[in-house]
């Protein structure tokens, strides 16, 4: 069987592992020979762990040894996650105290069903940004600008360029305020943002406890519901063996909402054209689309566009855990708290008490809708040179950001996958949101779509050969 990343879905290989057609270590080995150094990916890249590790899950499925349905699958890990052996930068100048090295249930699940970790990807600083520009350690390239230098998306800058290049076939990601969600979108992947508190936190670096969750990015819809479900079945329920737990829904099943107008004003050439299209042939195949009304949405921008619950929150934790640490902050991150001294408990407390608002409000809106649907991000991922300094990053930072943050200010899970390119040629990302715990029926719905559009290779193609 062939072993080419780019052939195989994670079901495919996942069968092919446990009928002995196919070796962890040999796909392993391919993901290697995959990488492209000079896009940036890795802040730590580890090929002799990946190795070991596809060894030691080759030999359990030669005891017969079944540890779970990511056995043997190579895992980009972003360089927030603690993992035991590794260090954790979090973007910073230097690797992080011992007690923020401590490996949490996320990733252990993993390790115990025997991924295997391709090593740890690049991360705006403390994963406080939206377009992946890190003044440390350097910016990962997008890959679908071979002549200039794009901003991959944030904060999990170097996890969607971990799957184009073909060097990992799940990345892990967080996503506060969409940093799963945009670097997907910008990179033409699948981003899947989980519900707050759907999975443990524990393990991965703290930017607001109000808004943090865990989420993954995948080549496929399809590889997003199988790794879904076998890290859910680790953090929800226990441990399970189920290869499939998730089954694309038909088109006369769902309703897809097109949400607030605020959602598709203001975005760059060929975003809204890329969307609608593609919502025009779901409705060609029998996909019922109707308006829906989402007000909640000017209040979670307003919120996006103040910041005081989120820069309060890592302001607080970087004082009080890492003091030494605020002295070295990227530029572009440190005049996002230039002014954290400033914000009053009052106002902290406030916007704790309109997100609360916002969430128990938004779930009636989904009564005529199952998902509502919006352009992910608004902007063309920006040439590097336009937002290295804060004059230039700080307007499209907050732009970018704009749609994703409203399903983390709104509590929703959301998923976003790729339908065409803008009018640059770069990747145009459809966004889902749907209520909190609606994970199987997202993925579901968007496992339908993704067969009646077809996945990222039929949609877009492949990204420019790049080689410097």
């Amino acid at each position: 069987m062939k072993s080419d990343p780019e052939t195989l879905s994670l079901e495919e290989i996942a069968i092919a592992f446990r009928e002995g057609k196919l070796k962890a270590a040999e796909l392993t080995e391919a993901c290697i020979d995959s990488r492209n150094e000079l896009l940036g990916a890795y802040k730590s890249w580890q090929p002799d762990v990946a190795r070991g590790m596809a060894i030691q899950a080759d030999n359990a499925f030669a005891d017969a040894r079944d540890l779970g349905p990511l056995q043997g699958v190579p895992v980009s890990i972003k360089d927030i996650y603690a993992v035991s052996g590794m260090e954790i930068f979090a973007g910073s100048p230097r690797h992080l105290p011992d007690k923020l090295c401590v490996e949490g249930p996320f990733v252990r699940c993993l390790r115990d069903q025997h991924a295997v970790f391709t090593g740890k990807t690049h991360t705006v600083e403390f994963a406080c940004g939206g377009l992946g520009v890190n003044s440390h350690w350097g910016t990962p390239r997008n890959p679908w600008d071979g002549k200039t230098h794009r901003v991959p998306g944030g904060s999990s800058s170097g996890a969607g360029v971990s799957l184009l290049e073909g060097s990992a076939l799940v990345a892990l990601g967080s996503d506060t305020g969409g940093s799963v969600r945009v670097p997907a979108s910008m990179t033409g992947s699948v981003g899947l943002k989980t519900s707050f508190g759907r999975w443990s936190l524990t393990g991965i670096f703290p930017l607001s406890p109000t808004l943090d969750t865990a989420g993954i990015l995948t080549r496929t819809v399809a590889d997003a519901a199988f790794a879904f479900v076998a890290i859910d079945a680790e953090e929800v329920s226990g441990a399970s063996q189920s290869i499939s737990r998730v089954d694309a829904c038909d088109p006369t099943d769902f309703v897809i909402g097109t949400g607030d107008p605020a959602l598709w004003e203001d975005c760059d050439p060929g975003i809204v054209d890329a969307v609608q299209i593609a919502l025009n042939e779901l409705g060609e195949k029998g996909v019922r689309i109707t308006s829906s009304n989402l007000p909640e949405v000017h209040g979670a921008v307003h919120l996006l566009n103040t910041s005081v619950v989120g820069e309060a929150e890592f302001g607080e934790f970087l004082a009080s855990e890492l003091p030494a640490w605020q002295d070295t902050l990227d530029p572009l991150v440190a005049h996002i708290f230039a002014n954290i001294q400033s914000v009053s408990a009052i106002d902290y407390l406030k916007q704790r008490r309109l997100i609360c608002q916002l969430q128990r409000s938004a779930p009636a809106r989904f009564e005529t809708c199952d998902v509502v649907a919006s352009p992910t991000v608004p902007i063309t991922p920006p040439r590097l040179q336009d937002v290295a300094e804060v004059e230039g990053y700080r307007p499209s930072n907050l732009k970018a950001l704009r749609n994703t943050y409203v399903g983390n200010a709104l509590g929703l899970c959301s998923i976003t996958l790729p339908v065409g390119l803008d009018a640059a040629g770069l990747p145009v990302g459809l966004q889902f949101l749907a209520p909190r715990h609606g994970e199987d029926k997202l993925l579901s719905i968007a496992l339908c779509v993704e067969r009646l559009l077809g996945n990222a290779n039929e949609r877009l193609g492949k990204p420019p050969a790049f080689s410097g």
